[in-house]
């Protein structure tokens, strides 16, 4: 109804360059209308931000302390891992016009000007910026750009959104199949002889004669970049810039970790594209602590709701 009433519908979909996939068509007769939308359609359907392309601003990098354990209000253990935020600094900005996608690139830490290469050093030299020893790539929308130089406190999250965190996880070396894919092993007895913890047939004879790629097999166990999805801030101290993760996030302690917000569970009241900027207050510096649920409450309530 919608294409219909804004005259779409006397352009055909080549033209204009709608998908005509099974996949966007959905069922016969039935047309998914947000697999066909282009920025071209919501300007002409003067759509709101409703229908609006996602936006999206900058994460940071963060430095994993370890863990510890704090009691909430409802005097529920919490086990925590600790965050800090080591002078994170906005170092490079990426423009449509420029480099054909808009991007930041943060740096955070820092290192002496021996310890890095001549290239690295004209990198930050070109923006007067302190060396950084460790710099990714953050993808934004053009509206969350923020100048270079910009410094990103652990108050760019706020207590009680959920972020996605990623960095390397612990190496293990080469392991069996019972630890790497948690196999069952074979029997203890019963004639089991010296291949008690093996994983057994790896495929059949003639046909197809080979091993499929992806078997489950032992081999190298860890040391790979993983990503822990909707982690929740319980708080963040902007003072000393350290982040409260409830749960674990990948790697030892001391590795660089990028914190971004939640794709699945987008953030509610945090500040865009962050403080100070786009009609934001400055930095706040008191403690925020999330208001969890109370537990006791939520069980009671389902005990006598099942009732």
């Amino acid at each position: 109804g919608g294409l219909r009433a804004s005259g779409l519908e006397a352009t055909s979909s080549a033209a204009r360059g709608i998908s005509t996939s099974a996949a966007a068509r959905g069922k016969p007769g039935r047309i998914k209308f947000n697999a066909l939308m282009r920025p071209h359609h919501m300007e002409e359907l003067q759509l709101g931000h409703k229908f609006d392309l996602k936006r999206q601003r900058t994460g940071l990098i963060a430095i994993k302390c370890g863990m510890t354990a704090e009691w909430n209000e409802h005097g529920v253990r919490l086990p925590l891992t600790v965050l800090w935020v080591d002078d994170c600094q906005v170092t490079q900005v990426k423009t449509v016009e420029g480099e054909g996608y808009t991007s930041m690139q943060l740096g955070c830490g820092s290192k002496k000007p021996k310890q890095v290469n001549k290239a690295f050093l004209g990198h930050f030299k070109k923006f007067d910026l302190p060396i950084k020893r460790e710099c990714s790539e953050f993808r934004v929308t053009p509206d969350a750009l923020l100048p270079v130089g910009t410094m990103i406190n652990a108050a760019h999250f706020i207590a009680g959104q959920f972020v996605d965190i990623q960095g390397t996880t612990i190496g293990k070396g080469f392991q069996g199949p019972m630890k790497r894919w948690g196999f069952k092993g074979l029997p203890a007895t019963h004639g089991t002889t010296k291949k008690h913890r093996a994983h057994g047939s790896i495929g059949n004879s003639q046909d197809p004669g080979r091993v499929f790629k992806g078997k489950k097999m032992a081999g190298q166990m860890g040391g790979r970049k993983r990503t822990e999805q909707s982690l929740f801030v319980y708080k963040v101290d902007p003072v000393r810039n350290l982040i409260y993760i409830n749960g674990h996030v990948p790697g030892h302690a001391g590795n660089y970790l990028t914190v971004k917000d939640a794709l699945r569970k987008p953030p509610v009241g945090a500040p865009y594209p962050t403080w100070g900027f786009g009609g934001q207050p400055e930095v706040p510096t008191e403690v925020m602590t999330a208001d969890m649920v109370d537990p006791f409450l939520t069980q009671a309530y389902t005990t006598q709701k099942q009732e």
